[in-house]
């Protein structure tokens, strides 16, 4: 019994946030067709701040990850979208997505109370990569503090 119910729990995981991050990605296709590959990623995330924001999401650019260690500021990120407060959005415009793009999503995610993360490229061929990342570490600080300095 407790087998089934440890899946359901891994399956809900999995689901996190599925109807925003469909929508995100039906933008991010939108975005992919409107423009191609081949400008920089600010232009990507220009367009993909004024699409999201039409879709009638609530999203932020370039939020500010303070890094803590032992209740220590250490460090600070730069994540390209916020979208509804719960999904972190990476965006890259490379030829294709290397281990090191999947690491920088992750880190993100571990350094706040977010656990659903897209890694989005814009490269010759769209990609796109789903990180979920949940740890009871992650609890030290809350949502609210995670953003600010």
């Amino acid at each position: 019994m407790k087998l089934a119910t440890d899946f359901t729990d891994r399956t809900d995981k999995k689901m996190l946030h599925k109807e925003l991050t469909e929508k995100i990605i039906g933008v991010f296709y939108d975005v992919y067709n409107e423009l191609g590959h081949g400008f920089l990623e600010s232009v990507y995330e220009a367009a993909m701040l004024i699409a999201l924001r039409e879709a009638g999401l609530l999203v932020e650019s370039q939020v500010e990850i303070p890094v803590w260690f032992r209740e220590h500021k250490i460090g600070v990120f730069y994540a390209d979208l916020l979208v509804g407060g719960v999904v972190i959005v990476e965006l890259k415009a490379v030829r294709s997505l290397d281990p090191s793009h999947e690491a920088q999503l992750l880190h993100y995610l571990r350094s706040t109370e977010i656990e659903l993360g897209l890694l989005l490229n814009f490269g010759v061929k769209p990609e796109i990569k789903r990180k979920i990342y949940d740890n009871p570490r992650k609890s030290v600080k809350s949502v609210a503090n995670s953003f600010s300095g």
